[in-house]
């Protein structure tokens, strides 16, 4: 298990895991951002630094399946 996680992580840093790179970079940029928004939008808000980083977290996270759902892996 261990060596073909170290494997696909090896592949993604080379650019040879998916069909397009650029277009998984766009996606996690996208992904990022949208954590992001959502923190400063909390603290905003006057709430718990703590709290916004997991919620910031948590957002960020639940967007991604829906954002790699159409990426193609070689």
């Amino acid at each position: 298990m261990w060596e073909m996680a170290k494997s696909s992580i090896m592949l993604f840093f080379r650019g040879k895991l998916f069909q397009n790179p650029a277009l998984v970079y766009r996606q996690l940029a996208i992904g990022i951002l949208i954590a992001s928004a959502c923190l400063l939008a909390l603290a905003a808000a006057g709430l718990p630094l703590w709290f916004c980083a997991i919620a910031g977290g948590f957002l960020g996270g639940l967007v991604q399946p829906w954002l790699f759902k159409d990426l193609k892996y070689q």
